[in-house]
C-alpha cells in the first residue's frame, strides 16, 4: 500500500512539474525570444502603413478584382481568401467541376489581360493553391498583367515591372522553392506611388 501511494504521489508531482514547465515556462520563453528577436514575425507579419494601420499580413493573401490592381491566383477558401476557412478545393483531377473551373478561369485571364484566345497562361493564374491563403503569384503571372495595371493606372510599362522585381521573393537560399511576387505588398505599394500626372510622363505599352 505505501509503494502504491508513493508512486502516486511521485506520479502527480512529476506531473505538475511537467505541466508548468511545458505549459506555462516553455510557452513564455518562446513567446519572449520571439517578441526580442523577431518581433515582426512573431506578431503575424503585419503590414501597417503610415497612419499605423494594419493593411493585412505578407504572409496571407487577399482578393483584387480592379483593373488597377494585380490580381492573387484563384482561391477556394470560403468566398476566397477567407481565412476562417482554409484549404484547397479537393477536386481531383478527373472533376468534370475543376475542369470547367480552370477552362473559365483560363478565358477570363486572357480577357482580362488581353491576350490571344491560345496565349499559355500560368498554372497559378487559374488554379487554388492547397490553402487558399497564398499570397504570392508567379513572376511570369505578374508580367502578362502588368500591361493591364499600367494601362489602368496611366503608368510607364518598366515603373510597374521595377515594382514587380522589387516585391519579388526569391527561392530561399538560393535554391528551395520558387520566386513569387508578393501581391498584396506590391498593390499597396502601387497605390503609394506617385500618380502620372506628377511625373509628367505619359504611360508607354
Amino acid at each position: 500500500m505505501k509503494t502504491i501511494v508513493s508512486e502516486l504521489r511521485s506520479a502527480i508531482a512529476v506531473t505538475l512539474i511537467l505541466a508548468v514547465v511545458c505549459c506555462g515556462l516553455y510557452p513564455l520563453l518562446v513567446f519572449g525570444l520571439g517578441q526580442l528577436l523577431f518581433p515582426a514575425k512573431a506578431n503575424g507579419s503585419l503590414i501597417v502603413d503610415s497612419q499605423g494601420n494594419v493593411k493585412g499580413s505578407r504572409l496571407l493573401g487577399q482578393q483584387f478584382a480592379a483593373d488597377k490592381y494585380f490580381h492573387s491566383r484563384p482561391s477556394a477558401a470560403g468566398n476566397g481568401y477567407d481565412s476562417t476557412s482554409s484549404g484547397g478545393s479537393n477536386l481531383g483531377p478527373t472533376s468534370q467541376k475543376l475542369r470547367d473551373s480552370v477552362a473559365q478561369n483560363i478565358a477570363d485571364y486572357r480577357s482580362q489581360n488581353g491576350l490571344a484566345t491560345n496565349a499559355p497562361v500560368p498554372a497559378d493564374a487559374i488554379t487554388a493553391s492547397g490553402s487558399g491563403l497564398d499570397p504570392h503569384i508567379s513572376p511570369e503571372n505578374a508580367d502578362l498583367q502588368a500591361i493591364r495595371v499600367a494601362k489602368a493606372r496611366g503608368l510607364e510599362l518598366e515603373k510597374i515591372r521595377a515594382l514587380i522585381a522589387e516585391h519579388t521573393d526569391r527561392a530561399g537560399l538560393g535554391f528551395l522553392g520558387e520566386p513569387g511576387v508578393n501581391v498584396l505588398e506590391l498593390n499597396l505599394a502601387l497605390d503609394a506611388a506617385p500618380p502620372a500626372a506628377a511625373t509628367n510622363r505619359v504611360a508607354r505599352f
